[in-house]
């Protein structure tokens, strides 16, 4: 097993300057504070800064453009990945995983986050619901609608999957997690399911959840031995965590390539018509990115 494992002398040089698990926790617990008032500043900017209003119905607006019959079909296909149903199977499996690996206290905690992050979003929808402008032509969206359960659905997955993959696979994992829920995000986004900063909303609550899990971890990890979520003779550099997501975005800008060169021309005009579409997009993923490599980063102790 993992924590039974020799370190080598790097490693135990490694270990030797890492910080202790009660600092660990208590950095956790000041990163999900800032993600709870990052998700405030999110809320507020929405409902009560008309500049950032306009800007949500122009991203809006970007993302149901690109509707058509072939794109709603697969939309609807990706966005019912994070459906109640399938929610709960992805769970599932991501706490038998866990439990697999003879982490029951990890199977706990990624129980817990994903109950809480969802219940959370469920809770405060009704209690912050207001009605919202749309773009001209678009669809008039549910006033209960921030922050988006989808998305939180979405993030708590991609977080949790970090957190119970094998240390070596955290990386790829986090990547792919990304990828997931940057889709399902986009995919609901173009049906109008929700505005942009749903989306940054149901990212934050995930967050905070995960980073309060994150914290209860590195309690138990200063009790119990075999809870540990690092492996002691293997912790990888900023540089090699990051290079799963650099190369996740590459094969992003690598894939629509194609599509830009077989019509640079409407690819242009659409871009110069939707230049906040284009920015609001990149925010999503950006965020997605941050979130997922920042909670990698954090078990690398």
């Amino acid at each position: 097993m993992a924590h039974d494992a020799v370190p080598s002398a790097s490693a135990r040089s490694s270990a030797g300057r890492a910080r202790p698990p009660q600092q660990m926790a208590l950095i956790a617990c000041a990163g999900a504070a800032l993600a709870l008032a990052l998700l405030f500043v999110t809320w507020f900017l929405a409902f009560h800064v008309a500049p950032f209003e306009r800007a949500d119905q122009r991203i809006l607006g970007g993302f149901t453009d690109l509707n058509r019959p072939r794109i709603d079909s697969l939309a609807h296909f990706i966005a019912g990945l994070c459906n109640p149903n399938p929610f709960v199977y992805f769970a599932g499996a991501l706490v038998l995983l866990a439990f697999a690996r003879k982490r029951p206290g990890l199977a706990i905690v990624i129980a817990a986050i994903l109950l809480g992050a969802n219940v959370t979003t469920q809770l405060l929808k009704p209690l912050l619901a207001a009605p919202r402008a749309v773009p001209a032509g678009v669809e008039e969206i549910a006033p209960g609608a921030w922050p988006s359960g989808h998305a939180t659905a979405a993030m708590s997955l991609a977080l949790c999957s970090v957190l119970a993959a094998p240390v070596r696979l955290r990386p790829a994992v986090a990547a792919l997690g990304v990828a997931f829920a940057v889709a399902v995000s986009y995919s609901f986004l173009t049906l109008n399911w929700h505005y942009p900063s749903d989306v940054f909303g149901g990212f934050l609550v995930a967050s905070v959840w995960t980073l309060l899990g994150i914290a209860v971890l590195y309690a138990l990890r200063s009790r119990f031995a075999k809870e540990t979520t690092a492996d002691p003779a293997y912790r990888p550099s900023v540089g090699q965590a990051l290079r799963p997501s650099a190369a996740a975005l590459l094969g992003a800008i690598a894939l629509a390539g194609p599509v830009a060169l077989a019509r640079p021309h409407a690819v242009v005009t659409y871009t110069e018509a939707h230049t906040a579409f284009v920015l609001g997009a990149c925010a999503i993923a950006g965020l997605g990115l941050v979130l997922a490599t920042g909670v990698m980063l954090a078990l690398r102790r």
